[in-house]
C-alpha cells in the first residue's frame, strides 16, 4: 500500500528569501533554505540550519502558497541550505516548483552524487561548493572522507550540461599557493565560471578561525591568468 498524501515527506524549510537578484545569475529568484547538513564546516555561518530534526518555522505548504502568488513576478526558485540534497523530499518539491513555471536552481556542496544525479533533469542552474582538493576536505568539514563526493558531483553536472558556477569559500589561513593549486585543478577540470568568496569569521561556526593573512583581492590576483571565462570575487 502506498503512502497517503499526509504521509508523503514534505520538504523541511529553515528559511525563505522572497526576492533576490544575486542567488541565480540574471534571474529574479526566491531562495528556499533547506534544513539539515551532515557536515560541520568551520566557516559555516548558517549553523541554525545544520540539525535536520530542528523545528522549522515555515511549512512547505506555506512556500507553495507564496510561490503561487508570485507567478509572473519571479523567474526562479533556488534551493539552498543547509544541504538540500540531504532531504528525500527535494525531488518532489522541485517538481512542484517547475509545475508553476519557475526555473529551478540549486546551491549544493555535492556530498551525495547519486542523489544529485536524479535531480539534474529538474535543474536549470547549479552553484556547487568545491571547498578544497579531495584530501583537504576533512580540515574544512570535520568529516573524514568527505572530499570524494563533491568532485564526482562536479563531473556529473558537467556531463549533464547544466549551467554551473563553482564556488570556493577561502579558509582564512590559505596561502596563494593553496588557492593556486585548487583553482588550477578546477581549470583542468573544465570549470569555466568560478567564484571565490571571503570567509566571514565573525559569524563562523569555529570561533577559533584566525583572521585572513591576505585580502581576497590579493589572493585573486594569483589565479587571474587561469582560463576561466568568468572569475568572480565576492568579498562581502
Amino acid at each position: 500500500m502506498g503512502m497517503s498524501s499526509a504521509e508523503v515527506p514534505q520538504l523541511r524549510v529553515g528559511g525563505l528569501v522572497p526576492l533576490t537578484t544575486i542567488d541565480y545569475p540574471g534571474e529574479l529568484a526566491a531562495v528556499v533554505f533547506c534544513q539539515g547538513c551532515a557536515w560541520r564546516c568551520r566557516y559555516c555561518h548558517n549553523s541554525a540550519l545544520m540539525d535536520p530534526k530542528a523545528d522549522t518555522a515555515i511549512a512547505w505548504a506555506e512556500i507553495i502558497n507564496f510561490l503561487e502568488r508570485r507567478r509572473g513576478l519571479l523567474d526562479a526558485v533556488v534551493f539552498s541550505g543547509g544541504e538540500p540534497t540531504l532531504q528525500s523530499a527535494l525531488p518532489d518539491a522541485m517538481r512542484e516548483v517547475r509545475a508553476f513555471g519557475f526555473k529551478v536552481g540549486l546551491h549544493t556542496a555535492g556530498p551525495y552524487p547519486r542523489r544529485l544525479a536524479t535531480l539534474l533533469p529538474l535543474l536549470d542552474w547549479v552553484a556547487l561548493d568545491i571547498k578544497a582538493l579531495p584530501q583537504g576536505y576533512p580540515e574544512v568539514t570535520g568529516v573524514a572522507g568527505s572530499g570524494e563526493g563533491p568532485w564526482r558531483s562536479l563531473r556529473l553536472i558537467q556531463d549533464a550540461g547544466v549551467p554551473l558556477e563553482v564556488r570556493t569559500t577561502l579558509m582564512p589561513n590559505w596561502t596563494p599557493k593553496d588557492l593556486e593549486t585548487l583553482a588550477a585543478a578546477l581549470a583542468r577540470a573544465r570549470v569555466r565560471r568560478y567564484a571565490i568568496q571571503a570567509c566571514r569569521i565573525q559569524h563562523a561556526l569555529d570561533p577559533d578561525l584566525p583572521r585572513p593573512t591576505l585580502q581576497i583581492q590579493e589572493l585573486a590576483a594569483f589565479i587571474s591568468a587561469l582560463p576561466f571565462n568568468d572569475l568572480i570575487v565576492r568579498d562581502d
